[in-house]
């Protein structure tokens, strides 16, 4: 009996342990990718998918005491969320628990009360799975690829590979993606991305209520506004549309490879991958890139196109509805017919490289081929255009349109033939007026043979003198324009003549009564070269105006150069010119009017500082490293601003964000990286140190100034300039110090408040401090820099010690900048002449 007794001791603890430790093990851990309907998720436990791609449990966002649960990356070092369950009814603190109850996922708080739950289901024996794919789902116990439920259907502001973005007809769920309130608020935000399927289906990209983007209609290959949609190896792209269903999907064909589409807080769509060596997010794509990109850019009828000046158009046959609106670039209300239709003798239009227009209310069929359509439409007096459903195989399949077109565009390569319909008479027969052309061609042979000899001649004179006066006049500067003609020319062989100017012209009296004579009380500001005024034109648009000094004998390159540069470039976060007067020994330069003036008039006025909160600081932010991203490598030309500083920036009545000031600005050959110069121009604080002190400019020079402006935004103060030796005088020594002693946070303006994210902000800081780096090399690129800003999981590298260079304080009275080295007022163009060391 006692034998019996020892055994049973003996046994009874090793039971216990054995109970405890697989009690523990339940409680705290779960191996496996599956929960059963006996178990329970808490905050200390996660689910991981088979192959361990992919984590699900709880997690807290930002500075936050909200509790979410999501799935992330698992093997991404920066956690990447791509679901949140509870996104709009967050957990007040870590106690949640996750279960299946009555057929249902339900996530409850710790008072048992329900805070989220999936849809209710029939099963009858369920289990939760959490596949590789990034899917959780409910499905029974014994059938593997029947769901019941999945979080796919239900997606938040991320689209994964096999992922469906777009419609179940059958159940009515309107699967799409919308962002989050902040970088670190989960919370349903105000952009979305979604499919509408009626008509010919294309995909919207949401602000509220309102259209921002439009990706175009699937043509069988791509979506139509977005010509560099190509497949790859790895990468491809499915459109599916049927009585059922009409969805868009992709599909990643190596496992390895981690790519998805997000719809981020502050309005941009982005393709992301992910690469393991540099452990950063690339950004594959991003729309909105450009203007034409902007829903209804050119209104009705209009075309918009990104590598004309202006870039809005009307097709021939048509008109501006508004021409001084149109005249000053504002293409918002389209174009008008110029002729009636006469319906069965109307002709159509061949435009290529198009974006079809708006589909919405469009009629499409498959099966009809091209030349069908075109008789459905003619037959049809309210059709205004016809295209190919699908580009395929030569196309096939007919989309008719029977409203105004609108939100077109045309593309060096890329969109599809789209026909639109015209009146007879704007379209001419095209052989009578090739043989009319032909016949005048020869009739006027033999006068330009006679007159060809006299005319070379008097040319060749002419270009001689011409040339030596040119020589005369430019050999005083530093060959800045020459510069950017020589460039333009290379690069781009269709330019116009360079001593046209492509802009509206308004005549002296127009300018001079819109600013009441130059009136002192419209005066916003003064700069290097002249003085900057507010004006109203007859139609009621606000405008500044700025009039080059005819006292000052700087600037006349300047503004030459401005108007050339500005008048070819178009983004959103660049300033946009709308006219120029040239007339009278007048210089002038009419841009649009910024209500909120320029960046340092509110950065660094203490009353009015506290106008730019957090979000809109960050915003700032964003929109000038996408507007320099904009000028160093997606417009058509790589432009060096030179002259990046809080007084050129703008800010409009959204405070959104705009680079001014093209004067100083420099063109690059596609293959060029730096230049030199004897006339060094900046201002003193933002000048890198390379610059300032042997003239080498490069894109590192403004990525430099942009991390200067950065660091301003950030603490509210002015970079004092460069000083002597003792580098903890100015703002970047301040702030590296503060970042070496892990007190960044200490940099941000007090007048912020406290309503701000730590994550941002301290992502900003280090941003600043990598783009001021003392060695060029070292600097990344604005497209790294757009990256970083946008991304939460951007593995980003230390900084380095930054660049500070040795010249002249500023307080000295004999600096080479002169009274004009600090600016202060809208608009205001200064610029910070030095000499040459």
């Amino acid at each position: 009996m006692k034998g019996v007794i020892r055994r049973r001791n003996h046994f009874c603890p090793t039971l216990l342990l054995f109970i405890l430790f697989s009690f523990h093990a339940s409680r705290f851990a779960f191996s496996a990718d599956t929960l059963l309907a006996t178990q329970s998720l808490t905050t200390n436990q996660t689910l991981l998918s088979s192959s361990q791609v992919f984590e699900l449990g709880f997690f807290a966002s930002g500075n936050s005491k909200n509790w979410y649960l999501g799935i992330w990356y698992k093997d991404i070092p920066s956690r990447t969320y791509v679901w949140v369950a509870n996104r709009d009814t967050p957990l007040t603190n870590s106690s949640g628990i996750l279960k299946i109850s009555n057929q249902t996922i339900v996530l409850l708080d710790e008072g048992n009360n329900l805070i989220w739950s999936s849809n209710q289901t029939k099963a009858s024996n369920p289990v939760m799975q959490l596949l590789d794919t990034g899917n959780l789902v409910l499905r029974e116990a014994n059938e593997s690829n029947q769901y019941l439920w999945q979080s796919f259907d239900y997606p938040t502001d991320t689209l994964l590979p096999d992922m469906k973005l777009g419609w179940d007809l059958n159940k009515g769920l309107d699967r799409y993606i919308s962002s989050w309130r902040s970088t670190d608020d989960p919370a349903t935000g105000d952009f979305s991305f979604k499919l509408e399927y009626r008509g010919f289906p294309e995909i919207f990209l949401w602000n509220d209520e309102q259209k921002e983007y439009r990706s175009g209609p699937w043509n069988g290959q791509r979506f139509s506004g977005v010509p560099e949609m190509k497949p790859t190896d790895n990468l491809s792209f499915d459109f599916v549309t049927n009585k059922d269903e009409v969805f868009y999907s992709f599909h990643i064909s190596t496992k390895s490879l981690y790519s998805r589409l997000t719809v981020t807080s502050s309005g941009q769509l982005e393709r992301y991958t992910w690469i393991p060596d540099t452990q950063v997010w690339n950004s594959f794509w991003y729309a909105p890139k450009d203007q034409c990109d902007n829903f209804m850019e050119c209104g009705p009828y209009g075309i918009c196109d990104s590598n004309a000046s202006p870039v809005c158009e009307c097709m021939r046959g048509f008109q501006p509805k508004n021409p001084q609106a149109w005249n000053l670039r504002d293409g918002s209300d389209g174009c008008v017919r110029k002729t009636d239709l006469q319906c069965m003798s109307d002709k159509f239009l061949r435009l290529k490289n198009m974006k079809l227009p708006e589909s919405s209310t469009s009629s499409v069929d498959i099966k009809m081929s091209l030349k069908d359509c075109e008789l459905l439409c003619l037959r049809n007096c309210s059709c205004t255009a016809y295209a190919n459903s699908n580009i395929s195989n030569g196309g096939t399949g007919c989309v008719i349109w029977v409203n105004e077109l609108s939100d077109m565009r045309q593309y060096a390569e890329g969109g599809q033939d789209l026909y639109v319909r015209l009146a007879a008479s704007d379209i001419g027969n095209d052989r009578n007026v090739g043989a009319l052309i032909i016949g005048i061609a020869v009739g006027i042979a033999v006068l330009l043979l006679g007159l060809g000899c006299c005319f070379i001649y008097k040319r060749k004179k002419l270009l001689s003198v011409c040339k030596e006066e040119r020589a005369i006049q430019e050999r005083s500067q530093d060959l800045l324009l020459n510069e950017v003609v020589i460039s333009s020319k290379r690069d781009y062989s269709a330019e116009k003549d360079k001593d046209e100017l492509e802009l509206p012209s308004f005549d002296f009296v127009t300018i001079s009564t819109a600013t009441h004579n130059f009136s002192d009380e419209k005066m916003l500001g003064q700069g290097g070269f002249g003085r900057v005024y507010k004006g109203r034109l007859v139609e009621g648009q606000e405008v500044a105006v700025k009039r080059l000094s005819k006292t000052s004998g700087q600037g006349i390159e300047e503004f030459k150069n401005e108007v050339r540069l500005i008048a070819r470039l178009q983004h959103r976060n660049l300033v946009r010119l709308l006219g120029c007067c040239i007339e009278m020994d007048e210089k002038m330069l009419i841009y649009e009017y910024m209500e909120n003036r320029s960046l340092d008039s509110v950065l660094f006025n203490k009353a009015k500082s506290s106008l730019l909160n957090w979000p809109r600081r960050f915003n700032i932010i964003c929109g000038i490293a996408r507007g320099l991203l904009y000028l160093h490598q997606d417009s058509r030309f790589r432009i060096i601003h030179r002259d990046l500083k809080a007084s050129n920036i703008l800010l409009d009545g959204e405070w959104n964000p705009k680079i001014s000031d093209f004067g100083m600005a420099r063109i690059f050959g596609g293959d060029q990286t730096e230049a030199s110069t004897r006339r060094v121009v900046g201002t003193y604080g933002y000048m890198s140190p390379e610059y300032a002190m042997d003239g080498v400019f490069s894109m590192k020079s403004d990525v430099f100034s942009f991390g200067v402006l950065v660091l301003e935004i950030v603490s509210g103060n002015k970079n004092r300039g460069f000083y002597h030796s003792n580098s903890e005088l100015n703002l970047l020594g301040h702030a590296w110090r503060l970042w070496k002693e892990g007190k960044g946070l200490d940099l941000l303006d007090t007048s912020v408040g406290n309503s701000f994210s730590s994550s941002e902000v301290l992502r900003c800081l280090q941003v600043g401090l990598l783009c001021v780096q003392e060695r060029a090399e070292d600097r990344p690129t604005m497209a790294s820099v757009v990256l970083m800003l946008s991304s939460e999981t951007a593995t980003m590298p230390q900084p380095k010690t930054p660049g500070y260079c040795l010249g002249r304080n500023p307080f000295e009275t004999d600096s080479s900048s002169g009274k004009n080295d600090e600016s202060f007022t809208v608009n205001q163009v200064t610029v910070t002449m030095l000499d040459a060391r």
